[in-house]
């Protein structure tokens, strides 16, 4: 498959020929000396498409430089067209491509920094219980419109296949942004390391998807109604293991600490749901039907049956409207070891790319 097709070409003629603006390019040199020579303390994250750095550039703007790690001339041929498409994707709730740089030995994108950084740290890291339920329904309602515009409102349907919470960054005003929705475009067929064709992160990918290899819209779907689940409760959705514990071992933790989808489920059924919330979270700050509203809306999600699961745009209708949910949630049988025996126990956590179209 060419590399252009990880997420379906937009034809200029969509667009007409002067709308579709290219990124701007920038001098490697410059982008080298704002990162001050990519240095280990410049490092904003690191992920399966490559190191971000914090950078200066002359006019005193603040930006994210993302180093690909690729090292493929069938990438560098697609690079800048690529860039071109994925450059003029702009919504509220997407991180923007400002630009980019292919004359030098690394292929660079330059991206818009993002203050409070990722999600993640927020959720189980450094700064866990620093966010208030407000803070956190605006992150999950963000969130669910980015996903909207990306499948329902831009002019090709873009399916993201790895939405954690990592890839949900927030700037000064915690607003979210999702990260990485087009990087995988970036990713060649001739890359020898990728191992397998599953995409995505091991506890936030669907049945269908990780067993059956069936892609659809509702896969980000299923992977939204997971991380609605960590920000509620505040926990990870799985066990992120030593990388030197055998697979046995990891095999019976991740069964054991699958279950936050599974404790969610257990305490909606048993009408205990708000046993789930964060004890972090001040209960004087939130009403409980809210609450309750949102985990109904992250288990529709997460329902086994794909057909029974709400487009995105309908999650923001739901999570915009006051009235309470007409169809509750209703669980099906997921084998959650043969879900775990589908992938390699080794890349647990970790993010693998598959190398077929998004």
């Amino acid at each position: 498959m060419r590399l252009a097709n990880f997420i379906s070409v937009i034809p200029d003629s969509l667009f007409g020929a002067t709308e579709l603006q290219g990124p701007k390019y920038y001098n490697y040199s410059d982008l080298k000396k704002s990162t001050r020579d990519f240095r280990e303390e410049n490092k904003l994250g690191e992920g399966g498409f490559g190191d971000v750095y914090k950078g200066t550039i002359k006019d005193g703007s603040i930006i994210a430089v993302k180093k690909l790690a690729i090292d493929s001339t069938t990438a560098k041929d697609h690079f800048e067209s690529e860039v071109r498409i994925i450059s003029n994707i702009h919504h509220r709730n997407l991180i923007r491509l400002l630009g980019c740089c292919s004359k030098g030995p690394e292929l660079l994108l330059v991206l818009e920094y993002m203050a409070n950084g990722s999600l993640e740290k927020y959720l189980y890291g450094e700064k866990r219980g620093t966010l208030n339920w407000k803070q956190r329904f605006d992150i999950i309602f963000g969130t669910a419109r980015g996903l909207a515009y990306l499948h329902e409102q831009y002019n090709e349907t873009i399916i993201h296949r790895d939405i954690k919470p990592s890839n949900i960054l927030l700037d000064k005003d915690f607003q979210p942004k999702i990260a990485d929705f087009g990087l995988a475009r970036f990713i060649p067929e001739d890359q020898t390391h990728i191992s397998t064709r599953f995409a995505g992160t091991l506890g936030y990918t669907t049945p269908e998807y990780t067993i059956h290899r069936q892609l659809s819209k509702k896969v980000d779907t299923y992977s939204f109604g997971i991380v609605v689940l960590e920000i509620v409760s505040g926990r990870r959705c799985t066990y992120i293991p030593d990388e030197a514990a055998g697979e046995q071992y990891l095999l019976e933790h991740v069964i054991n600490l699958l279950n936050l989808w599974e404790h969610a489920w257990n305490l909606y059924e048993t009408h205990m749901q708000l046993k789930l919330v964060d004890e972090t979270l001040d209960p004087t700050k939130y009403k409980e039907e809210d609450i309750k509203k949102v985990i109904e809306i992250a288990l529709m999600c997460t329902q086994s049956s794909v057909s029974v699961r709400p487009m995105m745009s309908e999650v923001v209708k739901l999570l915009s409207d006051r009235s309470l949910v007409q169809n509750p949630p209703s669980r099906r049988n997921v084998n959650l070891s043969n879900k775990i025996n589908s992938t390699s126990m080794s890349n647990a956590g970790a993010t693998i790319t598959e190398l077929s179209g998004r």
